[in-house]
């Protein structure tokens, strides 16, 4: 039997307080303790050096992958393979090959996350709209740095950045990226810190470069007029709120809505969907429409697919007959991601400390970066040419001796003591005669030295010009407003996402299930309404009015009807018949202005039910002998709108309004009198509801339209001598025989 292992008695044991799970016995440490040993060192780490992007826009982990991609010659180079960049990326970033890929495909022009993406893509890099859609190995795919990119290391090596060690202190890295344009606006941005968050939406290149001009000319700029809204890649329409957007340029928190672009195709009955909001994807919109159609709350739906292939994004959904595709939009606006809201929280790291700042303290903050990184650059540049110009300088002292130069480096014994004798022999420093005494053989000419001697000049007056910008703030800035100008002339596209206003977009509001039963609709001269079911008509048939009123318009229809009421104000008001309490005849009914609720004065001329297609048209008679023909599609709504103003023209007095569902023929009275009959395929439909129309009888002064009448409704035994072939016509006056006595008009 083997022996049981013995513990060793010399092991040595530790005892480090600020380990913990190393001791059987339980340690106790106050909160504050272990707040400070353990979690405020990671939340610091986490919020400075992982999850923050700073103020030229990059996360370091973007910032080591693209500066490595830099060096590796890939911003004009060829692409090369994925794995590759990869591995080189690891010397900067030991966080894994895995996490570096995914930094890389979220750049990347293939992914499409990113309105200006910063790495050339080849293969399959998937696509931000679909989390089911995944990049290839990066042994599959190449990549290389975009063109826009050179605005990102422009002078990099001109001392414009500071640079810092990397992790094992073996090279060096810059700590920020100089670019020549607002990349914190450009580029969106998301990360997850530790008590925190940053998230950044995109704007345009074009709007941001123009806004950070205006704002370099005028700080107090209105920003609304250059910088429109939010821009994101996957386009779609965003919904403007002058508020919400003034709220997130003020204090860099706020959200957006966007819905998703779609067209119809007649023909195939179905809707195509086109682009998405930036922030849900396709699996989302169709799982939630999926359980939409279970639930029973989508039964316009016959199919919904994904159709998306190398084209692009498509979503396609088949309609049942007879669905407005607007309204099932609209519904689906409402109840899906189809349309989302973008949460905006700009949070930057100044100075190594977050801050949650608005698009003007940002602008603030990097165009105060940016000054001082083109003053660094106009300092290094200078320091170059002062250098140089030293050197020159030392050049020209043996101008007018070369032969005593050659002979003291000829006489000079040991190697050591030519640069003291050349400094000696001709007063010069250290620096002046390690140049001279390196000067090829070949250029001691006279030639050669009177040509770099001559450049002394031409160095002065280039370093007397970049002192007089280092000087001038003026001369920077003009600077940063030509790199701006021509970042925005080189890389500007126009804008994917369309600003919309919400008071021309459908809004659904889900109705309840409304019983739908056979009605009879009564409306009386004076206004008043009645629904009586037809139990309740067979057991009192006689309506009650008013003294004075009459009965006007009779419906038969269903409970659930919508109808219209124009009035005399050139107005019309929509409604159901739902909204009415059942009737019957011995009561006077619902008094139409107060029940919806019309101008004072105003009172109802004329109802109309116009069916759930809105087929049909309607025939407007003026007293001026015009008659307007306007479609009932006029008066279709995509919104909820109970009132609609100019629903007809009020040039003329309005003398009667009918419902034109076939053409016929109808009869036209004036008060001379005269009458005549015309068809009514004569006139042309229109879609203005305000259209004055056409004439249709010709009348002498002081007479006016008076009637009309569908010809079978007329005493008229003739017919022929009153009917017209073209209008406008007078008519014909009529005899005693066709002037029998007749009914009432509606508004006489």
């Amino acid at each position: 039997m083997p022996k049981k292992k013995q513990p060793e008695e010399n092991r040595p044991k530790v005892n480090n307080p600020n380990v913990m799970g190393l001791h059987a016995a339980v340690v106790e440490q106050p909160i504050t303790d272990t707040l400070e040993l353990n979690y405020m060192p990671y939340a610091m780490s986490v919020i400075v050096s992982r999850a923050i992007p700073e103020i030229d826009g990059f996360k370091p982990s973007h910032r080591k992958l693209l500066y490595t991609m830099y060096k590796m010659g890939l911003l004009t180079g060829a692409r090369t393979k994925s794995a590759n960049i990869v591995g080189q990326t690891m010397r900067l970033n030991p966080h894994g090959d895995a996490a570096i890929y995914d930094t890389m495909v979220r750049l990347s022009k293939g992914y499409g996350a990113l309105l200006t993406p910063f790495v050339d893509s080849k293969g399959n890099f998937g696509k931000s709209y679909s989390r089911d859609m995944s990049c290839a190995a990066p042994r599959y795919t190449e990549a290389k740095l975009t063109a826009i990119c050179a605005e990102l290391f422009r002078d990099i090596d001109s001392d414009t950045v500071d640079f810092v060690d990397n992790y094992d202190n073996t090279m060096k890295e810059p700590a920020l990226l100089p670019t020549t344009f607002p990349n914190i606006l450009v580029s969106a941005n998301s990360g997850i810190a530790v008590g925190m968050a940053s998230q950044f939406c995109g704007f345009n290149l074009k709007e941001v470069c123009d806004t950070t001009v205006a704002y370099l000319k005028n700080p107090q700029c209105d920003l609304t007029q250059t910088l429109l809204a939010p821009d994101f890649p996957t386009g779609g329409e965003l919904l403007a709120d002058p508020a919400a957007l003034s709220e997130i340029y003020e204090t860099g928190r706020g959200s957006v809505r966007v819905r998703a672009k779609y067209r119809y195709l007649k023909s195939e009955n179905l809707i195509e969907i086109y682009e998405i909001p930036y922030s849900t994807t396709v699996e989302a919109i169709l799982d939630k429409v999926a359980e939409l159609i279970k639930a029973g709350r989508a039964k316009e739906i016959a199919d919904m697919r994904d159709e998306t292939d190398l084209s692009g994004l498509k979503l396609a959904i088949d309609l049942k007959r007879g669905t407005d595709p607007d309204k099932l939009m609209a519904k689906l606006f409402k109840l899906t991601p189809l349309e989302d809201s973008f949460a905006c929280n700009f949070n930057v790291l100044i100075a190594g400390a977050p801050k949650v700042l608005g698009v003007r303290q940002l602008l603030e903050e990097w165009t105060a970066w940016r000054t001082e990184s083109v003053r660094r650059r106009v300092y290094f540049v200078m320091k170059k040419k002062q250098d140089k110009l030293h050197l020159l300088k030392g050049l020209k002292r043996i101008l007018l001796d070369i032969d005593k130069a050659i002979k003291i480096i000829r006489e000079t014994e040991e190697e050591s003591e030519v640069i003291p004798n050349l400094m000696i022999g001709f007063g010069i420093d250290q620096i002046q005669a390690e140049y001279v005494a390196e000067i090829k053989l070949r250029n001691i000419n006279k030639e050669y030295i009177l040509k770099r001697v001559n450049e002394t000049a031409a160095l002065q007056d280039e370093i007397a010009d970049l002192e007089d910008t280092l000087n001038d703030p003026r001369r920077v800035k003009k600077i940063l407003v030509d790199e701006l100008y021509a970042a925005a002339k080189k890389y500007g596209e126009p804008r994917r996402t369309t600003i919309v206003y919400g008071d021309n977009l459908p809004v659904y509001q889900e109705e309840t299930e409304v019983e739908e039963y056979p009605v009879h609709v009564f409306l009386s001269k004076e206004g008043y309404l009645k629904k009586i079911t037809p139990a309740s008509l067979r057991m009192s048939s006689e309506q009650k009015y008013k003294e004075g009123d009459g009965p006007s318009q009779s419906f038969e229809t269903t409970s659930a009807a919508e109808i219209m009421f124009f009035t005399d104000k050139c107005q019309v008001y929509k409604t159901r018949l739902s909204e009415f309490d059942d009737s019957k005849a011995s009561v006077l009914g619902d008094y139409l202005p107060a029940k919806l609720g019309m101008d004072a004065g105003e009172s109802v001329v004329w109802a109309v039910l116009p069916g759930a297609d809105y087929a049909g048209t309607l025939l407007f008679f003026f007293e001026n002998g015009k008659v307007a023909r306007v479609e009932l599609k006029a008066y279709q709504t995509t919104s909820n709108r109970r009132k609609l103003t100019g629903a007809y023209s009020d040039k003329s007095p309005l003398v009667k309004i009918l419902r034109l569902d076939a053409e016929q023929e109808l009869a036209v009275y004036s008060t001379e009198p005269r009458c005549l009959l015309f068809q009514t395929a004569l006139l042309s439909p229109k879609t203005t509801r305000t259209t004055q129309g056409v004439a249709v009888m010709t009348l002498k002064p002081k007479y006016h339209l008076c009637d009309v009448r569908p010809v079978e409704e007329t005493p008229i035994s003739n017919h022929s001598r009153y009917r017209v072939r073209a209008i406008p016509a007078a008519g014909a006056l009529l005899r005693q025989e066709d002037t029998e006595e007749r009914q009432m008009g509606l508004l006489d």
